[in-house]
């Protein structure tokens, strides 16, 4: 690896300066589909940490604040402007109040306000975050809150898709599918060489070696083991019923049934399942495959996952998929 420049250099120990002394503040990111929101419920379960639902307005509030007129009144509206306001319980009151307390108002005061906030209303001394999107956006998010610390979760693209499709309301042509997967993984990693603090995880450890995981991404957010994460799925459904409301429309963004909203989440609500590991060797057409795989080969490979023919890509008997035993093998087969 080549040595970072002098700029390079000063401007992370400014930033690890500026992070010192404060609490690690965990951000979950990942392309959708990828087992980000299972990682939020596992995390979420441990008692000194809560994570909001999906924010979606941090890019936006850190650009906003990088306005050298902003007010508490702007900042306030770039989130209260977001369709998913409603999910985390705070007022609008309270929130102004404890913008306007701050001097000078930035982006990282405002963000550990909100955040805070929320944490307080759970019960909780510590916040994090999970917007899949925001890996799109983690050196302006490191920039505004120093303490940030990035947990990306990848999953296998060919699942990603699976679980895309099985969740669309409309069509999602698989080259599209295998083009933004790499897209937003390959420029994760670019910024990743410009953060202090960044991890990758996989889907499928997650799933098939969860304890050790978990331990793994507990110890980078500098949180201690609790076995509470592992129970997670008993208080899942009781964390999801904040976000049991209608999505309106908002830009591209289409109105969300609370039905689909529930629907999207509900695999949180039970233990990790290996069987939704390389699902994509029984029920993805050979076609659909073989084009994922001519777009998005190359990085699929480098991430350890098989392509082409072979016996790690054959479609599995009942016997043979993970987690699997003789009576769920009969019970497929009736």
């Amino acid at each position: 690896m080549s040595p970072r420049n002098p700029k390079s250099l000063w401007e992370s120990r400014r930033r690890q300066g500026a992070a010192a002394g404060r609490t690690p503040a965990p951000f979950v990111v990942g392309v959708n589909r990828s087992g980000t929101t299972l990682l939020r419920m596992m995390l979420d379960a441990h008692p000194d940490l809560t994570i909001p639902p999906e924010t979606h307005f941090v890019p936006e509030l850190i650009e906003t604040a990088e306005d050298g007129a902003t007010t508490p009144e702007a900042l306030l509206a770039t989130i209260t402007s977001q369709r998913e306001w409603g999910d985390f319980g705070l007022s609008e009151e309270e929130l102004l109040a404890r913008f306007e307390a701050l001097d000078p108002l930035t982006a990282g005061g405002a963000l550990r306000e909100f955040y805070g906030a929320y944490a307080e209303r759970i019960g909780k001394p510590r916040w994090g975050e999970k917007t899949p999107i925001y890996v799109k956006s983690m050196w302006a998010i490191q920039s505004a809150l120093p303490e940030a610390r990035f947990v990306h979760v990848i999953r296998d693209g060919r699942d990603v898709a699976l679980s895309i499709r099985d969740r669309a309301t409309k069509e999602h042509p698989i080259d599209r599918i295998a083009e933004r997967w790499v897209r937003r993984i390959t420029r994760a990693r670019a910024q990743a060489k410009r953060l202090d603090y960044y991890k990758e995880i996989r889907y499928e450890a997650l799933i098939l070696d969860t304890e050790p995981t978990l331990r793994e991404i507990l110890e980078f957010f500098a949180l201690p083991w609790d076995d509470a994460v592992l129970d997670y799925h008993q208080h899942s459904a009781e964390r999801l019923e904040e976000m049991k409301r209608e999505l309106p429309d908002q830009g591209k963004r289409t109105v969300l049934s609370v039905e689909r909203r529930m629907m999207t989440h509900a695999r949180t609500t039970e233990k990790p399942d290996p069987r939704r590991v390389s699902r994509w060797r029984e029920h993805m057409d050979r076609a659909d495959r073989e084009l994922f795989e001519s777009i998005a080969g190359d990085l699929l490979r480098e991430l350890g996952y098989a392509t082409g023919d072979g016996p790690d890509t054959e479609p599995r008997t009942a016997e043979d998929q993970p987690g699997s035993t003789g009576e769920d093998a009969a019970e497929a087969g009736s």
